[in-house]
C-alpha cells in the first residue's frame, strides 16, 4: 500500500508548500482538475524540482473520443508523471486506443480507469447506471483489466471484488480515504486504512484529512507508520 496525498490547497504557494514539507517522505502527489488548470505544467515541474523521487498522479479523468483520449494521453507521457486515469465509461475502444498510443513508450506512466466516483451513494448511482455501485465497478473493471490497463479508481468497498474478478496484481486506487474515521465531507463512500488494507487497496488517497490538519507532516507519518504495519 502506498499513500498518495491530494494536493487541493486553494492555490499553488500552499500547494507547493505542504509538498515541501512531505518532501522526505516517499509518497504519490496526486494533481487534481483544480491544480492543474489553475497552475499547468510548471506546477509538476516544481513537485519534481522539491523532490524529483516523487511519484505524480495526474487527476485529469479523461473521457472524449477515443482519439481525442489518445492524444491526451500520449501528452500527459509526455509530462513525466507516473500515473493519470480516464474514465472507464468512454468504452472499450477508447480503452484499447489509448494503450495502444503508449505502446510505443518504454517507461509510460501507470493507466487507471474511473470506475464509480466516490461522491455517489448507492440510489444515486442506480438512478444513472441502472445497476448497483458493485455490479457496474465489477463490469468496468473486467472492460479495464481486458484493454490492457493497470487498474481502476473506485473506492475501498470494491476492492476486493475488483481484484477477484480480475487479477490481484490490477491495481486499485482509493480516494476517500478517512485514515482515523476522520468527517466524510462530500464523500459517500469513506473508508479507515484498516478496510483499506483488509480489502486489498494498493493506493489509499488522503486529501482534507492531510491538508486540513494544524500539523499535516505529522499526520502523514501517523499515516505510514500504520501502513507499514499491514
Amino acid at each position: 500500500m502506498e499513500l498518495c496525498v491530494a494536493l487541493d490547497l486553494p492555490s499553488e504557494a500552499e500547494n507547493l508548500a505542504l509538498a515541501e514539507s512531505l518532501k522526505n517522505y516517499n509518497i504519490w502527489m496526486k494533481v487534481g482538475f483544480r491544480a492543474y488548470i489553475r497552475d499547468g505544467k510548471s506546477f509538476i515541474e516544481a513537485l519534481k524540482a522539491i523532490n524529483p523521487d516523487f511519484k505524480i498522479f495526474l487527476d485529469l479523468k479523461l473521457y472524449d473520443i477515443p482519439h481525442t483520449m489518445a492524444d491526451a494521453a500520449e501528452e500527459i507521457t509526455k509530462l513525466g508523471v507516473d500515473m493519470f486515469n480516464i474514465h472507464a465509461s468512454a468504452g472499450s475502444v477508447a480503452m484499447k486506443t489509448v494503450m495502444e498510443r503508449l505502446d510505443s513508450y518504454k517507461n509510460r506512466p501507470l493507466v487507471l480507469a474511473v470506475t464509480a466516483l466516490t461522491s455517489f451513494d448507492e440510489a444515486g448511482f442506480q438512478r444513472v447506471y441502472e445497476k448497483s455501485i458493485n455490479e457496474k465497478a465489477e463490469q468496468f473493471a473486467k472492460m479495464s483489466y481486458e484493454n490492457g490497463l493497470d487498474g481502476v479508481v473506485c473506492s475501498t468497498f470494491e476492492s476486493r471484488a475488483i481484484k477477484n474478478a480480475t487479477s490481484k496484481q490490477f491495481l486499485t486506487l482509493c480516494p476517500g480515504i478517512r485514515p482515523f474515521g476522520e468527517d466524510a465531507g462530500d464523500q459517500q463512500r469513506v473508508a479507515t486504512l484498516e478496510l483499506a488494507a483488509k480489502e486489498g487497496v494498493d493506493y489509499p488517497v488522503v486529501g482534507r484529512p492531510i491538508y486540513k490538519d494544524a500539523a499535516p507532516q505529522a499526520k502523514v507519518e501517523k499515516i505510514l507508520k500504520v501502513i507499514s504495519t499491514f
